[in-house]
């Protein structure tokens, strides 16, 4: 990612990123903070990756270990006999889809990519070494995510662009180029961090990278109102408005044609 406007997958393919792209979730977890984005099993897998797909999906990000607040995270071996059964039936389904794992876990990432090849690793965790080297050594672009609990009184967008930066100058020694960075709203920040965050969003494309935005039915987007997480799309796409007109350049979301409807609102067609 020489230009910061694109990334290459596993086959080489370059994808523009001039325009936001959808990054669709698919959660194969019993305890996702959305439930309707939960697919367990074959069956509920194979039905909810075809109807992203007919949605138009960019980018498939499929998860077996939450990572919602107050969880305790599965055992690697659980997060894997959930990915094991499921992870071809996205290349049989959708050969040339684009694919994501959201995983902090190196081992997880590795087996994936020996398994089926991933085009992405989404990583909530801010990374550690053995994670840097095993995208750097196989190509694999990465999300880098701002994950450091903050002080109350911190300023939340400088910490993001220190944390980042740091982290970034690293991978780029270890060659690592195709990166994306993510200001991790609802990782260790308050509230107001997180909204301040939005609001300043702007301020990371000082780092000359890709920034994806993982905002979608999160509670900083229905504290406010006491909203459930099922009654939170309106307040989601105003979120997302935000970021995209703040220029974000992928938008992870649990609800694909809406999100798509509305980069062509906000951008236009």
């Amino acid at each position: 990612m020489t230009d910061g406007m694109t990334f290459c997958t596993r086959d080489g393919r370059l994808v523009d990123l001039q325009r936001p792209l959808v990054m669709g979730i698919l959660n194969a977890t019993p305890d996702s903070f959305y439930a309707a984005s939960r697919a367990l099993g074959a069956d509920a897998f194979r039905q909810r990756l075809r109807q992203m797909r007919s949605e138009g999906t960019d980018i498939i990000d499929i998860g077996a270990c939450s990572t919602r607040p107050g969880s305790t995270p599965v055992s690697e071996d659980e997060e894997w006999a959930r990915l094991l059964p499921l992870l071809p039936l996205v290349r049989e389904e959708w050969p040339d889809a684009i694919v994501s794992l959201d995983t902090f876990r190196p081992s997880i990432a590795e087996r994936a990519m020996d398994l089926c090849g991933i085009d992405i690793v989404n990583d909530v965790s801010g990374g550690r070494e053995d994670m840097y080297r095993l995208v750097a050594e196989t190509g694999t672009a990465y999300v880098l995510t701002f994950s450091q609990a903050l002080g109350e009184t911190d300023d939340a967008v400088a910490a993001a662009l220190l944390f980042l930066e740091e982290r970034l100058q690293h991978l780029h020694r270890l060659g690592q180029m195709d990166v994306l960075v993510d200001p991790g709203f609802g990782f260790g920040k308050t509230h107001e961090q997180n909204w301040d965050l939005l609001r300043r969003l702007s301020a990371l494309q000082l780092l000359e990278q890709p920034v994806l935005v993982g905002i979608s039915r999160k509670r900083m987007v229905r504290e406010a109102a006491g909203l459930s997480a099922d009654e939170a799309l309106d307040a989601t796409n105003e979120a997302h408005a935000l970021a995209i007109r703040a220029g974000a350049k992928v938008v992870r979301t649990h609800d694909v044609a809406s999100c798509k409807a509305l980069i062509a609102q906000v951008l236009g067609a």
